[in-house]
């Protein structure tokens, strides 16, 4: 009997691809094919350095996975160091930039070959990556952020076609993203601002949800005044306070809700008793 189970591992996979290929063949076709073909020359040699093995190498594409998932971050990083160093003296506009996108995900394994969510993530975070620059999904955050030097902005959330949303991270170093010449400076920073409130505002949101519960835990009534309380304190302290005003009708407030509390929660059997008793 042959064995048709389809064969699964858990792996790193990188995925590299050159940015804006199409316009760079259509330029000049014999020197981006040179240029890249040096480039994965070096890819492949950094792949082996980091034990990794390159997948696949279809189209401008450059798929390798990894044992370590610390060995592939460093390895994308070198990528791109390596490549930014090999830039001369052509004009920007046709310069040769890869952007990295890396995964910790569930593969399937057909011989040398690699296919599913785990090989698709990594193309899609290739999709986000600036040219230069590397972005790795939470699952490979979660194990490195504290084993490198490198660090890591905050991108959220992001929704990629043909798979699930994914929380992703932009590989850093020294303050600006892995890969980025210096002299965008002021786009990196707008970058790392906008990840900076992404970051606060899913912060403010886990809180209030925290509250939310918490007051929905609570008696209707304590609830009730918990909140009035808070708007209170908070216009005594946006009036100023020069004057401490709010702790009369919250005293008052408080003792209303407990006093509600305690009247809901009575045993029955009391209320009936009184309701016999006012009757006689």
């Amino acid at each position: 009997m042959t064995d048709d189970k389809v064969k699964r591992r858990l792996t790193t996979v990188l995925c590299a691809d050159v940015h804006g290929y199409s316009r760079l063949m259509g330029a000049d076709e014999a020197g981006t094919l040179g240029t890249l073909r040096r480039y994965r020359s070096a890819i492949a040699g950094l792949v082996e350095r980091h034990d990794g093995r390159i997948v696949n190498t279809w189209g401008d594409a450059v798929i390798a996975e990894f044992a370590s998932v610390v060995e592939a971050v460093q390895c994308a990083v070198e990528i791109q160091q390596e490549i930014s160093n090999q830039v001369s003296d052509p004009p920007h506009a046709h310069q040769m930039r890869f952007r990295i996108g890396i995964n910790l995900g569930d593969v399937m394994v057909d011989g040398s070959d690699i296919f599913g969510d785990g090989v698709n993530i990594a193309a899609r975070l290739q999709e986000l990556a600036e040219p230069g620059g590397v972005v790795v999904s939470a699952s490979v955050y979660d194990q490195v952020h504290n084993k490198i030097s490198f660090g890591f902005d905050c991108l959220g959330q992001q929704q990629m076609k043909n798979v699930a949303p994914v929380i992703s991270y932009r590989v850093t170093m020294g303050g600006r993203a892995a890969g980025r010449p210096t002299s965008q400076a002021g786009a990196v920073a707008a970058s790392e601002a906008g990840a900076q409130r992404t970051r606060s505002r899913y912060e403010a949101s886990t809180w209030l949800t925290f509250i939310s519960d918490q007051l929905e835990n609570l008696p209707r009534p304590i609830a009730v005044t918990l909140t009035v309380s808070g708007f209170l304190i908070l216009i005594n302290i946006f009036s100023g306070l020069h004057k401490i005003w709010f702790h009369w009708p919250v005293a008052a407030l408080l003792f209303m809700g407990i006093l509600l509390t305690v009247l809901r929660h009575r045993p029955a059997s009391d209320a009936n008793g009184e309701r016999r008793r006012s009757r006689e």
